[in-house]
């Protein structure tokens, strides 16, 4: 009686399954990672061609888990790169005004300059998902407003330059500009299709607590980038239009003129005065170019050489044809390199002057001037806006207004109710015999 009323072991088993085993099926059912079709046949088999959700996903703060560099280098080649499809994004051509286009372009090319470093990959990359980000329904509609988000936090800003303290570091002219032309070349057009619509990235020593839940689609360098999974990390969903009105962004003001005043404060005049410095002592320490009396009439770093003044201080330089006036800024750079002080004065080609010095009408049809001073730390390039108009005011130079000489009047002229003397004398009375013999006399 007692061995039939004993459970036999097959029972223990079935309990085992009941109580353990099915809880595990179900935590591991739930915690799958799911898949989401991302080809043209399940999006138009939605209803409208529109996902069934009616926002898109959070944007998470930047924020990493605290590890070890090796740590997190380890958990990041663990995961494994998603094994759907990554097109490259469409081209993105920015529309706005002038002045919004300056300000855009400063924004991207210092997310690039600051995240990636002076690499060029790297920065195209980086600008490739700043633009991904610009066309979704996740983050602000303007460049500056996607780069800067939340830069108002110590921490936890989407990119880290923009709260971290690194601006206060100054890129040098040379890296500034590289950034500033992939900035232009992205903005109208240029895809850098190996990020595909990656949204987000992060360098692989670190390990962001969003970085389990996105899929990883490629590797550029050190960063890898990810995407949203499921329909919002597919190409339907960027399908937002940017807006004008790129905001004011005071922080890179000493790298900008584009953002320097606005709604934001004015640059800090002693963070301008030594970025200048900086960026004047960096151009004097460079290689000096051998240029003398034997290289008039040449091309010397991209335009031709008309004059120079005596002291090689002044440079008369006549711009080629096809080059692009943002162009000149290096031009005169390669110029004045080496030299503690340095002016150029260019002219397009058919109006330059023939040699040293430029009259006064010339230097009125003149399109393009720079000056160099390393001893106050001053470098200024300035264009003729009514040839070349520029979006910021700021760049273009002073035109001189032309004043009628005064006639000059004649010896002979006089003003008419007026008596002009002619010469001034200096009289002097003496009592005569006459008027002594007119005195009273005394006895």
């Amino acid at each position: 009686m007692n061995q039939s009323l004993s459970p036999r072991p097959f029972v223990w088993l079935i309990w085992l399954l009941l109580f353990a085993g099915v809880p595990a099926l179900v935590a591991s059912w739930e915690s799958r990672e799911r898949t989401h079709p991302t080809g043209p046949r399940a999006i138009v088999a939605a209803t409208g061609g529109v996902p069934n959700v009616r926002r898109p996903p959070p944007i998470e703060p930047m924020t990493i888990y605290a590890l070890p560099r090796d740590r997190a280098r380890a958990l990041n080649s663990a995961i494994p790169f998603a094994r759907t499809a990554n097109p490259p994004a469409r081209p993105f051509v920015f529309t706005g005004s002038e002045t919004d286009l300056a300000r855009a372009t400063d924004c991207l090319a210092a997310a690039q300059i600051y995240e990636a470093g002076d690499d060029a990959v790297g920065e195209q990359a980086v600008a490739q998902v700043v633009l991904n980000r610009v066309r979704h329904p996740a983050f602000p509609k303007t460049v500056c407003g996607v780069v800067f988000q939340g830069q108002e936090r110590r921490t936890g800003c989407q990119f880290t330059f923009s709260c971290d303290g690194a601006l206060a570091r100054t890129p040098s002219p040379t890296a500034w500009q590289r950034a500033r032309e992939i900035a232009r070349a992205a903005l109208a057009g240029k895809v850098f299709g190996a990020v595909g619509y990656a949204t987000h990235y992060h360098t692989d020593w670190v390990v962001p607590y969003w970085s389990g839940s996105l899929d990883k689609i490629a590797g550029v360098g050190t960063h890898l980038f990810f995407r949203w999974r499921g329909w919002w990390g597919t190409p339907p969903a960027f399908r937002k239009s940017s807006e004008n009105g790129e905001p004011v962004i005071a922080k890179i003001g000493p790298l900008s003129a584009a953002h320097q005043g606005g709604d934001g404060a004015e640059p800090s005049r002693s963070a301008a005065i030594a970025t200048a410095v900086a960026a004047s002592a960096e151009l004097a320490a460079r290689p000096k170019m051998a240029i003398g009396a034997k290289s008039v009439g040449k091309t010397v770093a991209g335009a031709r050489l008309i004059a120079i003044e005596p002291g090689d201080v002044s440079f008369l330089v006549e711009l080629g044809r096809g080059t692009a006036a943002d162009s000149w800024v290096t031009i005169a750079q390669t110029l004045c390199a080496g030299r503690p002080l340095c002016r150029i004065m260019g002219w397009r080609a058919g109006s330059a002057p023939s040699g040293w010095p430029p009259s006064a009408a010339q230097i009125e049809t003149m399109s393009f001037g720079y000056i160099h001073n390393a001893g106050i730390g001053l470098q200024r390039a300035l264009w003729n806006c009514k040839q070349t108009p520029r979006a910021v005011k700021s760049e273009c130079m002073r035109q001189r207004i032309p004043v009628a000489a005064l006639p000059v009047p004649s010896p002979d002229a006089t003003l008419a109710g007026v008596r002009r003397k002619e010469r001034f004398e200096t009289v002097k009375i003496a009592p005569t015999e006459a008027m002594n013999n007119m005195a009273p006399r005394t006895e």
